[in-house]
């Protein structure tokens, strides 16, 4: 999947902060928090924040709330 784009200064201030390049873990196809390739989504909206944050979809669902709440 391709990430969505960012200022390089955003990136890299990520990069800072925590450690992982935001990129390149969307395009391995890994969740930026739990490093699984696991990518089935829900909806498009959430294949969406993964290109933004790289957040697979049963961590969107802790981070956000599941599809119940």
């Amino acid at each position: 999947m391709q990430p969505s784009y960012k200022a390089p200064q955003v990136d890299a201030s990520l990069k800072e902060v925590f450690g992982i390049d935001r990129k390149a873990i969307i395009k391995s196809n890994h969740c930026s928090f739990c490093d699984s390739p696991d990518l089935d989504f829900r909806d498009a909206l959430s294949r969406k924040e993964y290109s933004i944050s790289g957040i697979c979809q049963t961590c969107q669902d802790k981070v956000f709330g599941g599809s119940d709440d």
